[in-house]
């Protein structure tokens, strides 16, 4: 049973990590999709992406939900019928889903140099405290990306931006844990912010 890592930040709230080494038939054969869910994945032209697909599922079993628990409103964001909030993500040969009572958004990227590339796109107030020569840059930046799509899916407000909306205060790779905003129309919201290092991957999730 390939369930990677499970973590409990607090008593309302469950992460639990997947690492796929099971076939996308193996994956496959072990699930029972409704039909929605059955359409999209067979529509997937990627089967690492359709691995990604089932392992949450896989994922949600874990919890003690099927398929049939999971829906999507207008936004694309992920609820369960039971009313628990959730958030789901998957990169390569990793996923993993956050369940809780309060609001919570999950993210988790492999860490690439071309990451630099982009910075600017999704950072502008965190340049202030990056340093581009640093060992841990893309490490960081990886880290900021992370937080900035946890919050996106938290959120899920279409128009948020990453770069003029989010914002992630200083931090350093040891502490784990870090503190960011939302700042949007005129409003700001404070998360908690989790993150940790594995296998050259990058996790953070948010909690309101």
């Amino acid at each position: 049973m390939p369930l990677y890592k499970t973590i409990t930040p607090n008593s309302q709230t469950t992460v639990k990590v997947w690492k796929i080494t099971e076939s996308y038939e193996d994956l496959m054969a072990k699930v029972n999709l409704k039909s929605i869910a059955l359409e999209r994945v067979l529509g997937m032209k990627s089967e690492l992406h359709q691995r990604g697909f089932l392992s949450v599922r896989h994922l949600l079993h874990e919890f003690g939900y099927t398929d049939s628990d999971l829906f999507y409103d207008e936004n694309g964001k992920p609820h369960l019928k039971d009313g628990k909030q959730i958030s789901i993500t998957h990169s390569f040969n990793f996923s993993a889903v956050i369940v809780s009572d309060l609001v919570v958004g999950i993210d988790i990227e492999k860490q690439r140099d071309k990451i630099s590339v982009i910075a600017h796109k999704f950072i502008d107030y965190e340049f202030d405290y990056l340093k581009e020569e640093a060992s841990d840059y893309v490490k960081k930046l990886t880290v900021i990306w992370c937080v900035k799509e946890s919050l996106y899916k938290l959120f899920a407000t279409p128009g948020l931006s990453f770069k003029q909306h989010c914002f992630v205060i200083p931090f350093t790779i040891i502490d784990d844990e870090t503190i960011a905003w939302i700042d949007y129309e005129n409003k700001k919201y404070r998360y908690n912010i989790h993150f940790f290092e594995f296998e050259g991957f990058t996790c953070a999730y948010a909690i309101a």
